[in-house]
């Protein structure tokens, strides 16, 4: 009852607050956004930009899946289909999913929900962006210049000896490196040093562990990505032999050390994602987190069990039988803290009382989905089944199963979620809903035929294939068709939200945290007016 009262008074008080400038007019022009400090302008412009980029990846991926529609060819060759797969997935690895949540939700809501006016270094939260800016445009030059055809990996020695402007690509993933890497460093200051008082470490927010756990291997593993293509880029320059074997180099140091990276960058895209929908799971189901601890926990596990899997993605690659096993035990550990996230998701929404608005049609999506994604990567963990599987369409499916499945899901949902407080309008839960729904059974129809294929031994990134795999090439062109449409209405609902979208409340969706408890919407410039004290945890429903 309690927790009712302050939201009444709350309410009560935004017609007053609304007289003062909210963060998006208290300054105009372009200048003030080119030049702002405020970390909410920061992840709307971050919002943005990922958002441009997940269409123009989306686009490649839908002329991918034109092409694949018959066994020969349709609408381009060989070489310009292998471009466009390659542009695809390292657009939106790069661009769009690594960079997605942290930067654009997270810098919105991690201060606002420890009760900060801030993030701890904002000319560095400003900086961050431009360099990721900077990277998209040399990513955009290297597509001008001549795309490359090296697939998202730039695996060595295809990427040292084939023609396009893998040096200029290379670099752009090189800078926006430093991006991710300011990124994580303010989070984690931010965490530390910027605490609402009362705000003690088991009073934080889900999201915010998530965006801690995140930021730590932000800062620990993305150097290593930054060294290997820079090893890369002299090689090829310069002709140095470190992983041409012509030239006394080893091609497999090349994937030791770009998976060491690359496999924590998975965690780096899906840790943000869980943090979201521990935020949604818990506000839906108007309910508190079972098992918050076990879940906070679960999120350093994940950080550091990340940097110890590495090995699984070379099970053919020549490594020891040893390391094999190794690399397999260890990539069965790693399942157990995101299984503890599934399960104490499912426990809070066990006679919680559900809300089936739109961010928790996402929130569920990202439970089914995921859970297939997480359970084939199971499937790949056992050194039998890998040696059948690698370079599979199975291989794609689990990784779309993971990374759209669950991450983009997620964001989607975190978007939906935040974008009153972004904007202060509320969109149409009716083509919200018919949104999540078009784009459940899109996913579904284009990746789930995906592991039947990879089972049955079509490769991936064939550019022809046998006529015996047409029709389930054919459902899945079909399904991605229908996933993009159903991303294109998510587009237009929110942008109609804008322009006519009724006036939203304070607190919409009777969330118990800071950021809805203790702002208006949207929020004002300086997030606060009297510093926020916190007395409980954050999901005291019922108390």
């Amino acid at each position: 009852m309690s927790h009712t009262i302050e939201s009444i008074e709350f309410e009560s008080s935004i017609e007053q607050e609304n007289a003062e400038p909210n963060y998006l007019t208290a300054s105009k022009g372009l200048k003030s956004w080119m030049f702002t400090l405020d970390h909410k302008r920061i992840g709307l412009m971050y919002l943005i930009s990922i958002f441009t980029f997940f269409f123009v990846a989306g686009i490649f991926a839908l002329l991918v899946r034109t092409e694949l529609w018959r066994p020969t060819k349709l609408l381009m060759e060989a070489k310009t289909y292998n471009q466009f797969f390659t542009l695809h997935g390292a657009i939106m690895v790069f661009l769009v999913i690594v960079p997605g949540i942290p930067a654009s939700l997270g810098n919105f809501a991690l201060p606002l929900q420890l009760g900060a006016k801030d993030v701890a270094f904002p000319r560095l939260n400003l900086t961050s962006y431009y360099i990721y800016v900077i990277g998209a445009f040399f990513a955009l030059f290297a597509i001008i210049n001549g795309a490359i055809d090296t697939g998202w990996t730039f695996y060595a020695p295809y990427s040292l000896n084939t023609g396009g402007s893998v040096i200029l690509m290379v670099t752009a993933v090189f800078i926006l490196g430093f991006s991710s890497i300011f990124t994580g460093l303010n989070f984690i200051v931010t965490v530390h040093k910027l605490r609402a008082p009362g705000m003690t470490w088991f009073r934080m927010p889900l999201f915010v562990w998530g965006m801690y756990a995140t930021s730590i291997i932000q800062v620990m593993a993305t150097p290593v990505l930054a060294i290997t293509l820079a090893l890369l880029a002299i090689e090829r320059g310069l002709g140095i032999g470190i992983f041409d074997p012509i030239l006394g180099g080893d091609p497999v140091l090349f994937q030791h050390f770009f998976w060491f990276y690359s496999h924590p960058a998975v965690y780096i895209m899906i840790l943000p994602g869980m943090a979201i929908i521990s935020e949604l799971i818990t506000t839906f189901s108007q309910k508190k987190i079972f098992g918050y601890r076990l879940i906070a926990f679960s999120s350093i596990a994940i950080a550091v069990i990340s940097f110890l899997v590495w090995g699984h993605h070379m099970f053919v690659s020549g490594q020891s039988e040893l390391a094999g096993m190794v690399f397999s035990a260890l990539t069965f550990l790693v399942a157990v803290p995101s299984g503890i996230k599934i399960f104490n998701w499912i426990s809070t929404m066990h006679k919680g009382s559900i809300s089936l608005k739109t961010p928790m049609l996402w929130a569920l999506s990202f439970l089914f989905l995921f859970s297939i994604g997480g359970l084939t990567g199971v499937f790949l963990a056992v050194l039998s089944i890998d040696v059948h599987l690698h370079d599979t369409y199975f291989v794609v499916a689990h990784f779309h199963y993971v990374m759209v499945g669950g991450t983009m899901m997620a964001f989607v949902g975190g978007i939906y979620y935040w974008w009153p407080k972004m904007t202060g309008k509320m969109y149409s839960e009716k083509w919200g809903a018919i949104a999540a729904i078009l784009v459940f059974l899109g996913f579904n129809l284009t990746f789930f035929v995906q592991f039947l294929m990879g089972s049955h031994g079509m490769p991936r990134r064939y550019y022809n294939y046998l006529e015996q795999f047409r029709t389930m090439h054919q459902f899945s062109t079909v399904g991605s068709y229908l996933l993009g449409f159903g991303f294109f209405l998510v587009l237009l609902n929110l942008l109609h939200s804008v322009a006519r979208g009724e006036r939203a409340p304070a607190n919409p969706w009777h969330a118990l945290t800071l950021d809805f408890t203790q702002t208006s919407s949207p929020v004002i410039e300086h997030n606060f007016h009297h510093q926020p004290t916190v007395h409980t945890g954050p999901y005291e429903y019922g108390e």
